[in-house]
């Protein structure tokens, strides 16, 4: 074994904070007002994770990390949102749609890590 790892396994990729402007992810539709869906990229420096939530014709990412403990946030698909907060599942931390701030659990004052994406034609895409 190697670091954990059997030798030969196939090294992990870095996980990264950010992606570049313009990836379409898909159509709006894709995912219901009020809802959220996870999204995993991966590039050739590693593997980004996010999530999008739909407020309207509107969208808001986050990178998908609880500032708690540093997990991704939902422990089931797409499982974000919950009485119009987006929630941890693990720590039960809940954090505000449009700011991104903890607003009750084991992280106050912490914020979600924001990721840029819009809303172009139709399309969902990273800003």
């Amino acid at each position: 074994m190697l670091g954990g790892f059997p030798q030969g396994a196939p090294p992990l990729t870095e996980r990264l904070s950010v992606t570049p402007p313009g990836i379409a992810l898909g159509p709006l539709d894709l995912i219901a007002d009020g809802a959220a869906r996870g999204f995993v990229i991966e590039m050739r420096a590693g593997r980004f994770h996010g999530f999008v939530v739909r407020r309207g014709d509107a969208v808001v990412g986050y990178v998908d990390r609880c500032p708690h403990m540093g997990l991704p946030l939902a422990q089931k698909l797409d499982e974000y949102v919950a009485a119009g907060m987006i929630a941890c599942s693990w720590h039960g931390a809940v954090f505000d749609i449009a700011s991104g701030e903890c607003r009750g659990g084991p992280c106050p004052g912490a914020s979600l890590s924001p990721w840029p994406v819009t809303v172009r034609d139709g399309t969902i895409v990273t800003a």
